[in-house]
């Protein structure tokens, strides 16, 4: 056969995959094909394929007869909003999309490549696990891919996204990259299936119930966004790496002044409620004072009552993180401290400023968050605040009682700008649960024990529930009208562009897991 004809024949089985029937039946299970997801989330024409034509070495079980070139597997690199990033994609249509000895050096090289070009990786996983045929050699091939995964923590950035079944060994490798997203009703991930656990445990579970987007980002906090479908998950990513560095050496990325710099929103004076226990949603601080009201939310639907994600101050890429007192009034549980230490320690091995905004009354007691080690968790959150050595920039809108005030990116770890608001109360508790303690006896003794209490309650409140005993002290650097929140964040960002601070050396941490 000619030469060119032969290139022309092995170039068309690639792009055939698994063959019509099997492309024909990835549409209509609502997905599109690797290629497809490939072409769509490269700028167009950018796309450069990386062992297009590499093939399965396996000859046991039939195998010598299926052969087919990329092995089920596009892998290669491109341009997103122009800048380079590498990515493979699994193939269901060709062997189910399973692992093999061969498409796992496929992923290794890709990723080698990313770590050597300082670019970010992106996984696009569709595969029914380990090729069964192939035994330890698949199995071999998910460990080269989890040590990559770790090598590269914190070096690139590592984006997941389920966009079918990633089950058993698989799941690790979207376990350990910064940001996993799943397509609702057609991805799952588990670690054994509904068989297995009707088998040993005699429970009775489906697929979407056991490892669906929605248990997964809702219950587990194993994912951090659900889309409705290949379109959109494709399309988060590539805003998803709009905020960040292609690397931890490079700066979070700048975007152009689009929202004047020195505006104000008079609507925040009047936001927080003057009942200390009335709720309000911190969204509504959060994108009155970020660029264009834009906040990228990570972990939604989960720990809802700490709010995480992406946004731009004067163009400049920032962390968010802050509490919602809409949800649990804000306290921090497990789940919350978890969420938060992840985000941070994200932010801060890519060069993202951290802006904080605080209304915390505290951490949620009681015997199932102690038992779970809310001391153990709530220290994650505490380490990754404290380790940060970002430009951190904190904003307390109300309450910052206790622990949690320490916590919440408080001066004494380090912080670098701390504002406060003049609804701002800074204490070791609140006034009533403070009176409550300090003058018990008095209260007991009292022929009207509730109008003490609410004169000790008032005069508590006047003396340490505000932000003045606090800016006294240089705890706070400066008590600000609301209104007054965006330019004084911006200005506080931009005064630290040349923050250079660093941890004592050491070989890392043992932050308490």
């Amino acid at each position: 056969m000619d030469k060119h004809k032969l290139l022309e024949d092995y170039e068309r089985r690639a792009h055939e995959g698994g063959g019509e029937a099997r492309l024909a039946r990835q549409h209509a299970a609502g997905k599109l094909t690797a290629r497809e997801r490939i072409d769509r989330f490269f700028d167009p024409g950018t796309f450069q394929e990386v062992d297009k034509l590499v093939t399965h070495r396996c000859r046991d079980f039939g195998m010598e007869d299926q052969v087919v070139p990329g092995d089920g597997v596009v892998t290669g690199r491109g341009r997103v909003e122009g800048r380079l990033v590498y990515a493979f994609a699994q193939d269901f249509t060709v062997f189910g999309g399973s692992l093999s000895e061969t498409n796992a050096a496929k992923i290794v090289k890709i990723m080698d490549m990313a770590m050597e070009s300082g670019a970010p990786v992106v996984g696009l996983n569709d595969s029914g696990g380990a090729r069964i045929q192939e035994g330890v050699l698949s199995l071999g091939g998910y460990a080269d891919i989890f040590l990559r995964n770790t090598l590269a923590s914190g070096v690139v950035p590592q984006i997941s996204a389920i966009m079918g079944p990633c089950a058993g060994g698989a799941v690790y490798s979207p376990a350990i990259t910064d940001f996993t997203v799943m397509v609702d009703k057609t991805s799952y991930m588990f670690i054994t299936g509904p068989d297995v656990i009707r088998t040993v445990t005699l429970e009775e579970v489906t697929k979407e119930e056991l490892g669906g987007a929605m248990t997964h980002n809702a219950r587990s906090g194993v994912a951090h966004f659900v889309v409705p479908d290949d379109e959109a998950c494709l399309a988060l990513i590539r805003d998803l790496l709009g905020y960040m560095p292609g690397n931890n050496l490079d700066d979070a990325p700048r975007g152009a002044d689009t929202d004047p710099i020195d505006r104000e929103d008079p609507a925040l004076d009047d936001l927080v409620p003057e009942q200390p226990n009335q709720p309000y949603d911190m969204h509504g601080v959060i994108r009155a004072v970020v660029d264009d009201g834009e906040l990228l939310e990570v972990q939604e639907h989960y720990a809802k009552n700490i709010l995480v994600g992406f946004a731009r101050l004067g163009g400049q890429s920032v962390g968010v993180v802050a509490n919602q007192p809409a949800h649990l009034a804000g306290v921090l549980d497990i789940d919350a401290s978890v969420k938060g230490a992840r985000f941070i320690r994200f932010c801060d091995a890519f060069n993202i400023p951290l802006v904080t905004f605080e209304d915390v009354p505290g951490f949620l007691p009681g015997t199932q968050q102690e038992f779970g080690g809310i001391i153990r968790h709530g220290a994650k959150l505490l380490f990754a605040f404290a380790e940060a050595t970002v430009p951190k920039v904190t904003v307390i809108t109300r309450k910052a009682y206790g622990g949690a005030y320490c916590v919440m990116a408080s001066k004494h770890i380090r912080t670098d700008a701390n504002f406060a608001w003049p609804t701002a109360e800074i204490a070791v508790m609140g006034p009533e649960g403070a009176v409550n303690i300090l003058y018990r006896r008095e209260l007991e003794a009292a022929d009207d024990p509730e109008a003490l209490r609410a004169e000790k309650i008032a005069e508590f409140r006047e003396k340490l529930a505000n932000p003045f005993v606090a800016a006294g002290r240089g705890y706070v650097d400066e008590v600000i009208p609301p209104r007054a929140t965006r330019p004084k964040l911006i200005a506080a960002l931009r005064s630290l562009d040349g923050k250079r601070d660093r941890n004592p050396p050491k070989k890392h941490g043992n932050i308490p897991l």
